[in-house]
């Protein structure tokens, strides 16, 4: 590779030129939570199964809890993220994380999990970090800058999850846990040093949507047309994902160890692919990159029900990674339309119907998974198709 070839590759990979210093901040602080995260969110449902004496439904009920509480607090967050500094809210929904997986370490049976999965269904930086990000951020790399953002989670997840998972093994999950804590209440310090914003009343914007007050924009066409994609998206995507690694355990006999490094594979995945996206988002269109990470979806889940060979399978979570973008696009997507002075609630709107509509998908997974184990997978490879389709026909400016 010559030397311009290698330089433009860093630029594509690692694309922080888009970023701000506000934004550069919400980086690392999405790269040291997601690293906490990671080491135990990926094998916590394998980990509830095998030491809190749960089953997949239970496993699904729990994960339910967590949507039910997120769709809640994502329509809070919405009102009041245009009437306050959005920056003390993303930093009190970080402050909310932090005793949760503390939480997790005390439970001795699935049932002391909830006070915890409470908790981490407090997602008040969701509308409120997107309209700050979409303020704050050059409008012409809008989707670029959203899945730089989101590869910050990736990058953090990259290792934790083998990390965790070797930690697991080695000196157990209680460690485990409190070391996520950590990482949490240092994500949380970052923000602090972010510039202060609030919603610009002032702001002229040329859409349509300017001169419609909240009232009106819920009778919008266009946001139920978001709400209804967005809201099929996370529902088949969040139907099979809280059974990945059980699956991994439960057919190919994989432990902890190699559970953690496909993990860590599928968000070198979502880190790579979704800056690739991104880049394809702005140049060629929203819609386009939206389609292509449903189809990368369904490939992968065929070739995780086909082949069981441990470095097939790292490809596979690789492409599988794909489905961790749909968050960012999401925001990308929403956020361009969406009016200054209520944006955070215009973009709560399809946020909190996406979340709504999946509260009950890990539940039926759960069911599917207690038939077959591969029925998750099998009606996910069908619905992300026909989505990928419906994304690919639609036009987003």
């Amino acid at each position: 590779m010559t030397r311009i070839g290698y330089l433009r590759f860093l630029r594509l990979t690692f694309p922080l030129e888009v970023l701000n210093r506000d934004l550069k901040l919400i980086f690392s602080s999405n790269l040291m939570g997601s690293f906490g995260d990671g080491l135990y969110a990926y094998i916590l449902p394998y980990y509830i199964t095998q030491n809190l004496d749960a089953g997949p439904v239970e496993v699904g009920m729990l994960y339910a809890v967590v949507g039910f509480v997120a769709a809640l607090t994502l329509f809070f967050a919405g009102m009041i993220a245009d009437k306050y500094d959005r920056k003390k809210i993303m930093v009190v929904g970080w402050m909310a994380w932090i005793p949760a997986p503390l939480i997790f370490s005390f439970a001795s049976d699935w049932l002391q999990m909830l006070p915890g999965m409470i908790l981490w269904g407090f997602w008040l930086g969701g509308p409120t970090s997107t309209a700050y990000i979409v303020t704050a951020a050059n409008t012409r790399k809008l989707t670029l800058t959203f899945t730089a953002l989101s590869s910050a989670w990736s990058f953090g997840y990259i290792f934790s999850p083998a990390l965790g998972g070797y930690m697991a093994e080695e000196v157990g999950m209680p460690i485990v846990f409190y070391l996520a804590s950590f990482f949490y209440a240092l994500a949380c310090l970052t923000l602090l040093f972010i510039s202060s914003q609030q919603a610009r009343k002032d702001v002229k914007q040329k859409t349509k949507n300017t001169k419609s007050s909240f009232l009106e924009v819920l009778k919008s066409k266009e946001l139920l047309k978001f709400s209804l994609l967005f809201a099929a998206i996370m529902f088949i995507v969040l139907l099979f994902r809280p059974f990945v690694p059980q699956f991994l355990a439960d057919i190919y006999y994989y432990g902890d160890l190699e559970i953690g490094i496909f993990g860590s594979s599928a968000f070198l995945g979502s880190a790579v692919l979704g800056l690739l996206l991104g880049r394809m988002g702005d140049k060629w269109g929203k819609s386009y990159a939206l389609a292509a990470s449903m189809i990368l979806c369904s490939f992968s889940l065929a070739l995780l029900l086909l082949v069981g060979n441990f470095y097939i399978l790292i490809i596979t979570f690789f492409i599988l990674g794909s489905s961790y973008l749909t968050w960012s696009l999401m925001g990308a997507i929403v956020g361009a339309v969406a009016p200054e002075p209520i944006r955070a609630r215009w973009i709560s709107i399809p946020q909190t119907v996406s979340m709504f509509s999946s509260i009950i998908a890990p539940y039926i997974g759960g069911i599917l998974y207690d038939v077959s184990s591969y029925y998750p997978f099998v009606l996910a490879i069908i619905v992300t198709s026909l989505l990928a389709l419906i994304s690919f026909v639609q036009v987003f400016e």
